[in-house]
């Protein structure tokens, strides 16, 4: 653990460790300090360890002020009121500058609220964008935090090479946690990481799509391997499913696939989650989609995933499919182009068919801007098959 200043492992979890200075040991009754951090995590065990070795050193520093000789004490009226402020112990408590919580504090409050039924990587992002500002500015109260401090968390960000669209992320996140905390517990603070410039173009790379000639030969392809990295690509390139919606899927998503309207019954599952609500939906089958899905359920094979090499019971490993597929990918493609390309490109020819913008919304799962769309069920399955039949 020496890449963790003051801890140590026992039985699996990290534990704080941190000898008494010699010039306070009389106010201890032993030389060392030592306490649980309840985490088996390195990431959390790093924050929670120089988070204590901090208030360890606010505290130590408030013990040896308070021991230090006060210049024109003799001049006090009430001698006993001078030797009271003076006195000490190990149990007195500092009494913090304000009374609202700290950044840790407004992240556990954010997520015990806003994170329910969130997928692991809500949490994940949130936790890492918080100890970024942590790293840089300690974990203060929401009211002690400055501009100063804003500004310095903004070049941290641009000083580890993220892109633009990466530093409005992690922003997003601590703006977010700061707010929830200021709105639930009513505090009149104003967010100090809100409306700080930064250039969100900064190494943000154009998504191409991928032209209909470069569509077409790559679906050839994938019909002369005709395996399952291959059924993949297949299936991405005529529906724009997300990759990870795609390599998710089971092989009871896929409905009626001998009858007029066949389909993707897109939903939640317990290895792969949703990236919106409006994920959830029904992709009608055509082109090379529905040979796809035919050569899926028909192989036989124990598994319930359609692709079993990409997911476990509790999760699907769309990075590493990603990986693969682009690597197979762009000898058939212009450069730049990747999997992700494909809804890229759907968008376009739905657009060429002059498909309306609300079911191209619906069948891509993006979110339809305005009130009125959030009524009703949406177009049905029949509507939705004819202009994805114009596209294919």
């Amino acid at each position: 653990t020496k890449s963790i200043p003051y801890t140590f492992i026992r039985g699996g979890y990290f534990y704080f460790s941190r000898r008494v200075p010699a010039d306070l040991q009389q106010h201890y009754r032993y030389p060392r300090v030592v306490q649980g951090l309840r985490t088996a995590s390195i990431s959390q065990a790093k924050v929670r360890a120089n988070i204590a070795a901090a208030k360890l050193d606010a505290y130590w520093s408030h013990m040896r002020l308070i021991k230090s000789e006060v210049i024109g004490l003799s001049l006090v009226k009430e001698p006993n009121l001078g030797a009271g402020l003076l006195a000490i112990t190990p149990c007195t408590p500092i009494k913090k500058p304000s009374e609202s919580p700290t950044l840790l504090d407004a992240l556990d409050m954010y997520l015990k609220q806003k994170g329910k039924g969130r997928p692991q990587t809500f949490k994940a992002a949130a936790v890492r964008s918080c100890n970024y500002v942590i790293n840089v500015s300690g974990n203060k109260a929401l009211s002690e935090y400055t501009r100063q401090d804003a500004l310095q968390f903004r070049d941290f960000l641009v000083n580890r090479k993220l892109t633009g669209s990466s530093v409005t992320r992690n922003f997003s996140y601590v703006k977010a946690v700061i707010n929830f905390a200021l709105s639930e517990l009513a505090l009149d603070i104003r967010n100090q990481f809100t409306g700080v410039y930064h250039d969100r173009a900064a190494g943000v790379l154009v998504r191409k799509p991928i032209p209909i000639d470069g569509v077409h030969k790559v679906q050839t392809e994938c019909r002369k391997i005709d395996d399952d990295m291959r059924w993949l690509i297949a299936l991405v390139s005529d529906t724009g499913m997300r990759l990870a919606e795609a390599a998710g899927l089971s092989k009871a998503d896929f409905i009626g696939l001998d009858c007029d309207a066949p389909h993707i019954h897109l939903i939640k599952h317990p290895w792969r989650n949703l990236k919106t609500t409006s994920s959830q939906r029904l992709i009608p089958l055509s082109g090379q989609a529905l040979w796809a899905a035919k050569q899926i359920v028909s192989t036989p094979s124990p598994s319930e995933f359609a692709f079993p090499r990409y997911n476990t019971q509790s999760n699907t490993a769309a990075n590493s499919a990603s990986a693969a597929l682009n690597k197979w990918l762009k000898q058939y493609v212009p450069s730049g182009c990747t999997m992700h390309s494909f809804r890229h490109s759907m968008r376009d020819r739905l657009r060429a068919v002059q498909c309306p913008a609300d079911i191209v919304d619906q069948i891509g799962g993006w979110q339809t801007d305005g009130v009125g769309h959030s009524y009703g069920s949406g177009y049905p399955l029949d509507v939705l098959s004819v202009w994805m039949r114009k596209v294919t």
